[in-house]
């Protein structure tokens, strides 16, 4: 989708029916609360509720109505004249406009406003009139899913997707106050884990004094947040879920300070102060003998003791076949300037790229058979892995063919074509770059593609990639690549084969 709208980071303040029905207590509250939001410099959006009263309120109830919530809407209502000047005051604070409509007439409204953003409320989530009627305007759309199972929730994101909304979701608890008990902030995580493609938020409803929720809710990571606010007067007070402007303040605080105390979602590269700090407790190497010239690191030869010197050998960094070149006396440090390293065996490589390929696994939430075949593509040899190859992992091989195929940042595969099969590529995770016959596709997560054959390919990956190759019967001699070195070598020099990961058989 083009031109989306980015939910991230945004901060909602519902007005709601705190403006008491009048105006210039409602310009008060955006003046207020502008200035909360303008110290942090986040972006916002002010909300208001809207109601067409005609219509959406049943004649028999536009008087004398025993619902506890019609009396005080009616009370409090404002005109569209009202809500444009309202409206304009958002503008000029610097803040985005947002509307909540509980009616069709009030996303005309919206539409009339030129208000930016659409908020469905948990009440009207499942309202498919309502939905439908927000669906067809060109409008960003958060949707509350306060009191909503999760099978009612993949109803509405399926409704809006196939609809083509920009949307993003809010977890709420229809709860005025909510108790700490059931704020329920691991369904952030939840909405988060099953649409991994929605940005999800957190609409508050708790004791505006405790900025404890917010915390956590930006720690199981919500990308929106949204409150109720007003401003208290000698005659207006505020009830028990709204905040002060001085609360609104404290509130996006906390949020901001959770945010950088949460830090990148990517591992970041260790601080010197860290890395100094770690460094003064590890152990060193010391010789528990005086020890010549040759010999060699054996366990029984050495210690590991605190504290370590600069420039020392660590317990880390110690293995059986390290060998001396200049002697060192009893008790001494042994310095990694004096040192003789065995060469490391080709497939100690392999090694190590199995170790990135199951967690790239894990991290796409792909599982494996128990019992599957790996192979390690090396087409240059072992010691071009990284640069050249990829790994496969056998899962069928019938009539039909499927396979997983997994490659390292940087890694590319040559360019090659096959006799007898014809494969299509489905992208798991990652971006994967295919050249078919010269022309370069770009490919990501959901992207299929055919290869038929005798069509030349080659493929890359610059982030890292898993993919499903699906094709027809795999024959080990039906690879032809461009470069003709790699066909002369032959396939024993390009692949490395062993069961499940090779535990046994890549130590041996």
């Amino acid at each position: 989708m083009q031109n989306r709208f980015d939910f991230r980071g945004l901060y909602v303040l519902d007005m709601a029916n705190n403006h008491q029905g009048q105006v210039d207590h409602g310009l008060r509250i955006i003046q207020e609360h502008g200035q909360a939001v303008a110290k942090h410099g986040v972006k916002t959006a002010l909300k208001f509720q809207f109601r067409h009263f005609e219509t959406f309120i049943h004649p028999a109830h536009q008087s004398g109505s025993t619902n506890k919530h019609i009396p005080r809407f009616l009370a409090n209502a404002l005109s569209d004249d009202d809500f444009a000047r309202l409206t304009t005051a958002v503008r000029e604070a610097g803040m985005l406009t947002m509307a909540t409509p509980f009616d069709e007439e009030s996303v005309d409204l919206i539409e009339k406003l030129d208000i930016s953003i659409i908020k469905i409320a948990s009440c009207s989530a499942r309202d498919w009139p309502l939905l439908e009627k927000a669906a067809r305007y060109n409008r960003p759309v958060i949707v509350s899913t306060g009191g909503l199972t999760l099978a009612e929730i993949d109803d509405v994101v399926s409704f809006l997707e196939h609809r083509s909304v920009d949307f993003a979701l809010m977890h709420c608890v229809s709860v005025y106050p909510t108790p700490p008990e059931h704020l329920q902030l691991n369904q952030v995580s939840t909405l988060k884990q099953r649409h991994p493609r929605i940005t999800v938020g957190f609409s508050t409803h708790e004791d505006p004094a405790d900025t404890r929720p917010v915390m956590v809710a930006v720690a199981k990571g919500a990308e929106m947040l949204e409150r109720h606010i007003g401003v208290v007067t000698d005659k207006i007070q505020l009830n028990a879920y709204s905040s002060t402007p001085d609360q609104t303040d404290a509130w996006i605080a906390a949020a901001e300070d959770a945010r950088v105390m949460c830090g990148a979602v990517t591992r970041p590269i260790s601080i010197a102060s860290e890395q100094e700090s770690l460094k003064s407790l590890k152990r060193g190497v010391f010789a528990v003998r005086d020890l010549q010239t040759g010999d060699a690191l054996a366990s029984d030869a050495v210690y590991f003791a605190m504290p370590m010197t600069e420039g020392q050998l660590t317990s880390e960094h110690w293995k059986p076949g390290i060998t001396l070149l200049q002697p060192v006396v009893k008790d001494g440090a042994v310095m990694e300037g004096i040192l003789q390293r065995p060469p490391l065996p080709p497939k100690h490589r392999l090694i190590d790229a199995i170790h990135e390929i199951k967690s790239m696994l894990n991290e796409a939430r792909i599982f494996l058979p128990v019992d599957f075949n790996l192979e390690f593509s090396h087409h240059y040899g072992i010691e071009n892995f990284a640069e050249t190859g990829a790994v496969l992992i056998d899962c069928i091989n019938r009539e039909y063919c499927k396979k997983l195929v997994i490659q390292l940042p940087g890694q590319a595969h040559p360019n090659h074509f096959h006799k007898r099969k014809e494969e299509t590529f489905h992208v798991l995770a990652g971006q994967l770059e295919l050249v078919l016959e010269g022309r370069l596709r770009v490919l990501y997560p959901g992207d299929l593609y055919l290869i038929p054959q005798g069509a030349w390919h080659s493929f890359s990956s610059k982030t890292g990639v898993i993919f499903e190759e699906v094709s027809t019967t795999h024959h080990n001699d039906d690879s032809f690549y461009e470069d003709k070195l790699i066909n002369e070598r032959g396939r024993d020099f390009r692949k490395t084969v062993v069961k499940q990961w090779g535990r046994y058989q890549l130590d041996a």
